[in-house]
């Protein structure tokens, strides 16, 4: 989602190797996505010679953005550290 965040639009095997992901696990989890209403699916040609491009969609970008501020909302906070009794000993920021 971040790296389609960042683009227009990318191509399998583009996401496969800037995730690192097997083709199985992306597979799945563009599934995910795709159901999810995050991304949208463009395939061309046939068989062993097709073309599949994915776009994020309005929602996923709203969904990607919510989830950032989440991010940005949960490192901003104090946390109290804890011992290995979970004893507070300190406020990290």
């Amino acid at each position: 989602m971040v790296a389609l965040g960042c683009l227009h639009n990318a191509d399998f095997v583009y996401l496969c190797q800037i995730t690192e992901a097997s083709r199985g696990n992306l597979s799945v989890q563009i599934r995910m996505l795709q159901e999810a209403g995050y991304l949208d699916v463009n395939k061309t040609g046939f068989g062993r010679f097709s073309h599949t491009v994915y776009t994020i969609t309005d929602r996923g970008r709203k969904a990607l953005k919510d989830y950032e501020e989440g991010l940005r909302k949960l490192f901003a906070q104090e946390i109290p550290a804890q011992d290995e009794n979970n004893q507070r000993i300190a406020n990290i920021n």
